[in-house]
């Protein structure tokens, strides 16, 4: 049985960083490409990032680009998403998404496991 368990978020302060990781088990983690989606309230989920099976290929929405970097570590089988300079609008539940594949993809749809998420709350 898969799972992925998203850890790090909490309540911060603008302009503060915070590290998200993703620990997966049940999952042959190098054979899956790990994506990064978060969700507002009242808003659709929203793709953030997402992690090629090396490392090296990695993607991120616009909206967040230059702020937010996404690593793996194959050994630990775990994702990370380091998140800095944050403001009120990343505001949101953070979840990591895997699918076995060999493309990157920034489609929810395409991800076949998610984790149950963690809150990141933005406020002064």
């Amino acid at each position: 049985q898969v799972r992925l368990v998203e850890t790090g978020g909490g309540l911060v302060q603008p302009g503060d960083s915070l590290t998200l990781s993703c620990a997966a088990s049940g999952l042959l983690f190098s054979a899956a490409v790990m994506g990064w989606f978060r969700q507002a309230p009242g808003k659709e989920r929203e793709f953030v990032a997402a992690v090629g099976l090396t490392g090296d290929t990695t993607y991120y929405s616009d909206s967040i680009k230059g702020r937010f970097t996404s690593t793996r570590d194959n050994a630990k089988r775990t994702v990370s998403l380091r998140v800095n300079n944050l403001n009120p609008a990343d505001t949101a539940t953070y979840y990591c998404a895997a699918v076995y594949s060999a493309r990157t993809s920034r489609a929810s749809s395409s991800y076949k496991y998610w984790g149950q998420g963690t809150q990141v709350t933005v406020s002064s």
